[in-house]
């Protein structure tokens, strides 16, 4: 799923594949799935067999030609249907194709106590223990028990970057067809076989045999009635004709029933579902049915975990704040020293910082001194030099006790800056040397950029967004104002975050969450739609409707947009298809009634030289502009956050006035083209 493959619209594998797969779902069985298009099925038997035997329904035997010119067109209109669902499918099994690729001749070495054996990895079952090497692929799902290494997955990320795993982390889940690319490590296998997630986004991704979404099975609904009444009209217009003296061809109310109901959103509705979960996955993000890529688009809130959703997760140095009698050129310097040997993401943001300030110290000194580790017990740490001074940076009150204990000073405005940093949600680190406080480092759990704006993109569309933090309710009030988010939720608990979901659903909400511990998991499952990230454990995987397999929380912004667009692609085409309807009564209708009723000339707007090119030109464009709109349906229409009712007017205002506009060109150039042959042929 590389960004190369992720452009091509449609390769010649996919083009051959659509083709065969077109054929096959000629199928009447398969055919009857879809009311719409099996109406122009039947339609085109019928007609093939007037082709064939021309006086079978007491119509002129000079018509054969033409009959057999209907039946060609009323193919070709199937063809296509059955085409663009092909193609969608197509897009997900080469999908599928490179991901089985990952499974072939997997070989697994199985842990028995002290010995081992190499196995084949369909033979695993769940609580096996295997140990996978450097360039070896993990066999199936599993938590890592013992180890750390770097993991290759970018046969199901698509991404280059190696990922490190191991045990006891947040990322001691992998999964199988991933590749250890250095050191070891020993699996506890936590999937059987055919259940692992690999197994399970190969089946999603080829996605033929997905089920119809609420939704979709709405609009086909709707279209199925539509068909309906438009055959009981064609009835009544064939007795009308016959009162009126006319005789309409078998083939030409077949046309005509062909033409008025609304084959183009029938030929292309299952296209346009299947290609909703294809840009989804193509998104790197494999939604576990369809009803869970189309619930985003219909999503009123979104629940966020602030730690690695809004924040960075990790607290960062972002200033330093001298007291009254210290320099800040000293402060910034004590801290780095106390800083140097620790590998937390505070000790490097404060070295990082540090140096951008133009604190440029020697690493080595590291060297020279003791570092002093961070303990629950003393809440702090720092380095003792060989010359005997003791720097410690960390909690207020604990250097205030730390400095007193040595009979120390305590700075007056110490305690003012202290809390102007909590004030700002941010966390005061004190430093001292020796029996002298320094000043203050204050560290920040810093927000995302450009999250502000993705969240006012949200609020346009109509959703709000809740921040889940444990922090204390002034630190989350400021971060919460700093993203951007509508409200949150401090101090909260797992069972906080499964309260308000239910509270949201309660009034009617569609609520979409972010997770990835096993205490999100009920919260997850809960949700509408539940984003489980990649790395998280197998817990939030199962719990959750979608797996995002790059495990970038933020994603689920993006997700909510694709399953906008999947709604209105599906309403633009719809109102397109419906809209088409009005060129072709215009075309078809003045066509056969011109001969009894002259007065009916006054109807062929569009000039159609006869009634056998009007009805011909009317039809080939309803067969014509099916593999048209293709590339819109995989595609997905444009999507911009905006209010739901100015949607609604600019896709009224492009699809609707435009499948107005559209048929009445398309239909008058296909006519001026083809009068002409229809008059060399005596029509």
């Amino acid at each position: 799923m590389s960004n190369k493959n992720k452009s091509k619209f449609i390769t010649k594998d996919i083009l051959k594949s659509s083709i065969i797969g077109a054929l096959k779902k000629l199928n009447p069985k398969y055919m009857a799935k879809n009311p719409v298009m099996f109406v122009v099925e039947i339609g085109f038997v019928i007609t093939l067999i007037t082709a064939i035997f021309p006086t079978i329904f007491g119509d002129n035997a000079d018509l054969r030609i033409y009959n057999v010119v209907v039946a060609l067109i009323l193919f070709v209109t199937v063809f296509f249907a059955n085409f663009a669902e092909s193609v969608a499918e197509g897009r997900g099994k080469a999908q599928a194709e490179s991901l089985k690729k990952t499974k072939q001749d997997t070989r697994a070495r199985i842990v028995y106590n002290d010995s081992e054996k190499v196995i084949n990895a369909s033979e695993l079952v769940k609580g096996d223990i295997v140990l996978v090497k450097a360039g070896e692929i993990i066999p199936n799902d599993g938590e890592i028990i013992e180890g750390i290494a770097s993991v290759d997955e970018s046969a199901i990320t698509g991404e280059s970057a190696p990922v490190t795993k191991e045990f006891g982390g947040d990322f001691s889940s992998v999964t199988g067809g991933t590749t250890v690319i250095s050191d070891w490590l020993k699996i506890k296998i936590t999937s059987s076989p055919g259940e692992s997630f690999l197994d399970k986004m190969i089946a999603l991704v080829e996605g033929a045999s997905r089920q119809k979404t609420p939704n979709e099975i709405a609009l086909n609904t709707l279209l199925v009635s539509l068909t309906i009444i438009f055959l009981i009209v064609i009835v009544t217009l064939y007795y009308f004709a016959q009162y009126s003296g006319v005789s309409i061809p078998v083939s030409t109310l077949i046309a005509l029933t062909v033409c008025l109901i609304p084959t183009t959103i029938g030929g292309l509705l299952s296209a346009i579902g299947i290609a909703g979960m294809d840009r989804v996955t193509k998104f790197n993000v494999i939604a576990m049915s369809g009803k869970a890529v189309e619930a985003c688009g219909d999503v009123d809130t979104m629940i966020l975990d602030k730690t690695g959703t809004i924040t960075y997760g990790n607290r960062l140095a972002t200033d330093f704040i001298n007291v009254d009698d210290v320099s800040k050129e000293e402060l910034i310097k004590n801290s780095v020293i106390a800083s140097l040997s620790d590998n937390t993401p505070e000790g490097k943001s404060i070295v990082s910082l540090g140096k951008n300030l133009g604190q440029n110290i020697d690493v080595s000194m590291a060297n020279n001194m003791e570092f002093i580790e961070f303990t629950a017990q003393t809440r702090m740490s720092g380095v003792d030099l060989n010359s005997g001074t003791k720097i410690r940076k960390g909690a207020s009150d604990a250097i205030v006790k730390y400095v007193k204990e040595k009979n120390g000073k305590i700075p007056k405005d110490l305690d003012s800056k202290v809390k102007e940093i909590s004030n700002l949600g941010g966390t005061p680190l004190v430093v001292c040397k020796d029996d002298k406080i320094l000043g203050v480092i204050h560290l920040k759990d810093t927000v995302k950029p450009g999250l502000e704006k993705r969240f006012a993109r949200l609020r346009e569309i109509g959703i709000k967004t809740i921040m889940c933090t444990g922090d204390n309710p002034l630190t989350a009030a400021t971060i919460a104002k700093e993203a951007g988010v509508d409200s949150f939720i401090a101090e909260c608990k797992p069972e906080d975050k499964i309260e308000e979901i239910k509270r949201q659903q309660a009034e009617g909400k569609i609520v979409a969450m972010t997770g990835d511990g096993t205490n999100d998991a009920p919260a997850l499952a809960q949700a509408d739609v539940g984003l489980a990230m990649n790395s998280g454990t197998v817990a939030a995987k199962e719990a959750a409707n979608m797996v995002d397999l790059d495990s970038d929380p933020t994603k689920i912004l993006e997700i909510v947009e694709i399953g906008k667009q999947l709604l209105i692609t599906r309403g633009s085409l719809t109102t397109f298809s419906i809209a088409n309807d009005i060129a072709k009564y215009f075309a078809i209708i003045p066509a056969i009634f011109i001969l009894a009723i002259p007065q009916m000339q006054i109807l062929n707007i569009m000039k159609l030289q006869t009634p056998f090119s009007a009805i011909l030109s009317a039809l080939i464009f309803n067969a014509i502009i099916i593999p048209c709109l293709i590339p819109i349906a995989m595609k997905g229409v444009k999507y911009k956050p905006m209010k739901s009712e100015k949607i609604l007017l600019k896709n009224i205002g492009i699809y609707g006035l435009g499948g107005v506009i559209v048929p009445f060109i398309g239909i008058k150039i296909i006519d001026m083209i083809i009068a002409p042959l229809l008059l060399l042929l005596g029509f």
